[in-house]
């Protein structure tokens, strides 16, 4: 991971890519331009960038057990066992705005992106238990949903990743999110592409309007 740390008072976004694929990827070259427009519209960025593929830990059971127990009452151990899911909540909340750039792999999100998932969605930290369900703790942020399938039709039936994502984001309480999606690349990728790029385009103004 790669942090460039801008001045404390622009804007601070977290960037998290799930593909693959370093080079090539409609993903990361869509996260590309949403935020060049977004740093051009706002003046300058702190950025974060996490990079799923270096690697994330899938939960275990020792992971479990340090989650759940009392954060006043845990070990040195179960602190160490939680260091790095700290860490990705802790960029999290730091942010105002999230960029989430995960392309759809057979249907749902990469093994990166469920781990990261896992990760981040911690009671007491990024949602809590009331008496009428859970509620997110995360209020106040925007999210872009960066996406982009080489047949599933973004939003279809058997798109089980962006209505995934935008669900795990609405219940750790991000519920302002937009997506871009180049979808079904199979078919048409440099019509696909460049639709998706108008609408980041489009996103710059719109909500530039919307501020201004």
């Amino acid at each position: 991971m790669s942090n460039n740390v801008s001045p404390t008072n622009r804007l601070n976004l977290l960037r998290v890519d799930a593909s693959m694929r370093r080079s090539g990827s409609v993903t990361r070259e869509l996260a590309d331009d949403l935020i060049a427009v977004l740093e051009a519209r706002d003046g300058g960025i702190a950025l974060v960038n996490r990079d799923l593929t270096e690697g994330l830990p899938f939960i275990d059971e020792s992971w479990i057990g340090a989650n759940v127990t009392d954060p006043a009452e845990r070990s040195d151990s179960q602190k160490e066992r939680l260091a790095l899911s700290d860490t990705l909540v802790d960029e999290l909340k730091a942010a105002d705005v999230v960029v989430i750039a995960s392309p759809i792999y057979n249907f749902n999100v990469p093994a990166a992106m469920k781990a990261w998932i896992d990760l981040i969605a911690r009671a007491r930290e990024t949602f809590r238990y009331t008496e009428n369900g859970p509620v997110g703790l995360l209020e106040g942020k925007k999210a872009y949903v960066v996406s982009a399938s080489g047949g599933t039709e973004v939003g279809g039936e058997i798109d089980f990743a962006v209505r995934y994502l935008k669900h795990v984001l609405g219940f750790v309480g991000i519920h302002d999110v937009t997506v871009v999606a180049a979808e079904r690349l199979m078919f048409g990728a440099e019509e696909s592409v460049s639709a998706a790029k108008a609408a980041v385009a489009e996103i710059a103004r719109q909500e530039g309007a919307l501020a201004a």
